[in-house]
């Protein structure tokens, strides 16, 4: 048994979206005390922007004629589906930044789905179960006022669950920058009960994932 876990706060020492992700993953290693967690941290070692461009490109011409940054680009691109395809469960920690999916988590997908293994017509990752933990500063959700400002989400979820594949479960956690913000400081009971609610889910999803084999693995 085996869990790949991305994390992409740069805040790492107060990242909300890591603490949920260690509830998740809690669940997992006392269900399977002797599996490996694979780790891929964005924010201490983020992709090279120029890859996925590179990537493509080598796609275009034979091995012989690709420069140097093709190959390398090429090689990362399949050590990041290595890391995917290798894992029975995978643990995704993606903050909302600027009121969409940031830089480098998007550098990450774009690289890792050039891998022509990971395909949405393929197999590699299709049923595979997966947590996503979000977080969000403010608070986007229907009747809001800024409701539709979150364009981070939606993307997470159609990509990882429409494209992918993957059996998705998701742990939402808004307005954790109550107590940060002093204009958000009216929120702060609201704060506190989805918070809970958040802690509550990702503990819940840790247990399903935990116990959940991938059908074509079972």
């Amino acid at each position: 048994m085996s869990l790949f876990r991305l994390d992409a706060s740069i805040l790492p020492a107060t990242s909300a979206s890591r603490s949920l992700a260690d509830l998740v993953e809690c669940e997992w290693v006392t269900a399977h005390p002797d599996s490996v967690v694979t780790r891929r941290d964005l924010a201490a070692d983020p992709i090279p922007a120029t890859a996925w461009a590179d990537a493509v490109t080598a796609g275009f011409v034979g091995d012989n004629e690709r420069t140097e940054r093709q190959r390398e680009a090429r090689a990362l691109a399949a050590t990041l589906a290595d890391e995917l395809i290798g894992a029975e469960a995978l643990l995704f920690a993606i903050p909302l930044y600027n009121y969409g999916v940031s830089q480098h988590v998007k550098t990450w997908f774009d690289l890792a789905h050039t891998d022509p293994r990971i395909d949405p017509q393929g197999t590699a990752l299709r049923g595979k179960p997966a947590t996503l933990v979000t977080v969000l500063g403010g608070n986007y959700a229907p009747g809001t006022p800024k409701e539709g400002w979150d364009h981070s989400t939606a993307w997470l979820r159609r990509v990882l669950a429409d494209v992918w594949g993957l059996e998705l479960r998701v742990v939402e956690r808004p307005f954790t920058l109550v107590g940060v913000n002093p204009a958000l400081d009216a929120f702060t009971d609201a704060a506190a009960a989805l918070k809970a609610k958040a802690e509550t889910d990702a503990v819940a999803y840790g247990r399903e994932v935990a116990a959940t084999r991938r059908s074509s693995a079972a």
